[in-house]
């Protein structure tokens, strides 16, 4: 069945969508937003996507998963290793053990940024010296990063040790995936969180990772999404962005440059 976006329907998803989660969809999307939301329409049995704007406007409920259809959550383990080597290097020998490391992913899709981290620290410290919090506004890529199993294909990227280690081969019905090991979730929490408002709810966290995100944003909700997330980092903590990403264009007078895509903040 064939139904148009038409360009108005389209200009006020845009607005919708920005509202909610401050994502700029660009015009350039809107064959995805059709493609994606389509089913939706399908499933209500509507005959226009006005029909379906009005629908998200008066059901929360399917806002929720509006957002979830058009977020995108692109991911992999061990993505931009140079990151990885930088807090093993030169973050890590540094932390005073009086108190538990702790790491925010803030976008943490499916959570494989998440569990990359979390062998990067089980492997550097003792368990219980270490916390990590996985966020993200799709809900059901959270339910995912709380299960912890994925295609068996995306342990590639995963060194051949640490692979070893802590990624169960699936049997039976789980054949052709890994689960990661049930130890290092005991660390770890995965949240839904919105990075348009201050997450009152998470602490503070000595690193914060947030990669891969800012580009859907436009300049004035990227200053207050990293305005949002470093007030949950420490001073002297550490602020990392995609290697593709940069600052240019907001102020963070409060964020040092340490290397590439790295800040800590000063005050």
């Amino acid at each position: 069945m064939a139904i148009l976006l038409k360009d108005n329907e389209f200009s006020t998803l845009q607005k919708l969508i920005f509202k909610e989660v401050g994502i700029d969809l660009q015009d350039s999307k809107k064959l995805l937003v059709q493609s994606r939301l389509l089913k939706r329409l399908l499933f209500y049995k509507l005959d226009s996507y006005l029909d379906y704007i009005r629908l998200v406007q008066m059901n929360a409920t399917e806002r929720i998963e509006m957002v979830n259809l058009i977020s995108t959550n692109e991911t992999y383990f061990f993505r931009e290793i140079d990151h990885y080597e930088y807090l093993q290097k030169e973050i890590l020998p540094l932390h005073p053990f009086k108190a538990k490391f702790r790491f925010w992913s803030a976008a943490s899709s499916v959570g494989a940024e998440a569990y990359s981290i979390a062998m990067t620290l089980d492997k550097a410290m003792a368990r219980n010296d270490w916390a990590i919090v996985g966020t993200d506004i799709n809900t059901e890529v959270i339910k995912k990063a709380r299960i912890g199993l994925y295609p068996e294909k995306w342990a590639d990227k995963i060194p051949v040790s640490l692979k070893k280690e802590y990624c169960l081969k699936g049997r039976g019905k789980h054949e052709g995936q890994f689960l990661m090991d049930r130890g290092l979730v005991q660390n770890m929490e995965f949240k839904v969180g919105n990075l348009m408002k201050y997450n009152t709810q998470v602490g503070l966290f000595d690193v914060v990772w947030l990669r891969n995100v800012l580009i859907y944003f436009d300049d004035n909700t990227k200053q207050l999404v990293v305005d949002n997330v470093i007030k949950n980092l420490k001073v002297g903590g550490y602020f990392f962005i995609s290697l593709t990403e940069n600052l240019n264009m907001i102020k963070t007078p409060n964020l040092e440059v340490v290397s590439t895509s790295v800040y800590k903040k000063v005050r």
